[in-house]
């Protein structure tokens, strides 16, 4: 018995110093913007007050365990009463003390949620004149990601470019399966369907590229639903859009349509967005995939591994090459 709690004493702690060094290595406790910061101090706040009741309830757990062990030479017949009935001091306690805990959890939850449903400002913008939010149409599709970008009249296909220090607003939507756009440096996830629009705001204070992905299953390219964001100055981002406007071709609604087609999809960019004749978030738009591509879906992509889901890349990007 002994050597069981000396055991645990040893690997309590062990246990602890290995799980936060795994949190160093997780994305969403590496926050590069406020929103994910605010997140992430929800998170650290409700892991150390469960880390708290553990070692509450663990501790006079072994020690009662230990003291009315059955091999105890100590122990006395009249310390087992089988009639003992209530103990109204003990119901107080074991009444009172979960309330407190669900307060002290449902409170800073409950004003995060709050906050994260506006616009978030940064410590540095704070000081500054209040940016207005850049305005993203996030669309997903199978299995490749749309954003949108109404003012600057443009669209990408599988990346994003957002300026720092200024937030940004996601119109989520999808023109098929339900998804969920994640950003995990950036901020926490929220879904995209077919007919709705979500409102999801995010905003980068650090330049750097961000990977982005999608967080609900949504079938056989699932792995491959993914995305970079490209977090860069002001400038440097008016000069992409300034650039892409002038470069890029204009999206064609039968191009737009050929996208849609379920299958994987290289980065593409268009100096217009399909918002023109289709908003996959309204009602009139919730079918608009479907209809176009109906026995489709029912098709297989074969894609078996990480390694295949590649190799099928490599063979759109040939192709994307050869027709232009």
């Amino acid at each position: 018995m002994k050597q069981f709690f000396k055991r645990g004493l040893i690997l309590l702690p062990l246990s602890l110093v290995l799980f936060l060094s795994g949190c160093s290595q997780m994305a969403v406790f590496d926050p590069k913007g406020p929103v994910a910061q605010t997140q992430n101090d929800l998170i650290i706040y409700s892991i150390i007050l469960m880390l708290f009741i553990v070692v509450v309830v663990c501790v006079p757990f072994a020690y009662f365990v230990y003291k009315y062990r059955d091999t105890n030479p100590n122990r006395k017949e009249s310390d087992y009463d089988p009639h003992m009935h209530g103990n109204t001091m003990i119901e107080i306690v074991w009444t009172v003390i979960p309330f407190i805990i669900v307060v002290a959890l449902s409170i800073p939850t409950v004003e995060t949620l709050f906050e994260l449903e506006k616009p978030p400002e940064s410590e540095e913008a704070a000081t500054e004149d209040t940016k207005e939010p850049l305005v993203v149409y996030a669309t997903a599709a199978d299995w490749k990601w749309f954003f949108s970008y109404p003012e600057e009249d443009i669209e990408t296909v599988n990346y994003l470019h957002i300026p720092t220090d200024r937030p940004i607003e996601f119109k989520l939507s999808s023109a098929d399966s339900m998804a969920a756009l994640w950003i995990p440096r950036l901020g926490g996830q929220k879904y995209n369907m077919a007919g709705m629009e979500n409102t999801l705001y995010l905003q980068a204070d650090e330049e750097g590229v961000y990977d982005g992905r999608n967080s609900n299953f949504n079938g056989e390219g699932f792995t491959k639903h993914t995305f970079e964001v490209y977090a860069e100055s002001e400038e440097d981002y008016n000069d992409w859009v300034e650039q892409t406007q002038n470069e890029a071709p204009e999206l064609t609604q039968e191009e737009y349509d050929e996208l849609l087609k379920p299958g994987l999809t290289t980065e593409a960019e268009f100096s217009s967005t399909h918002l023109e004749w289709v908003d996959h978030g309204t009602n009139d738009g919730r079918d608009y995939a479907v209809n176009r591509h109906y026995d489709l879906y029912g098709e297989l992509m074969h894609l078996y591994s990480d390694q295949e889901a590649e190799d099928f890349m490599d063979e759109e990007n040939d192709d994307d090459h050869e027709s232009h």
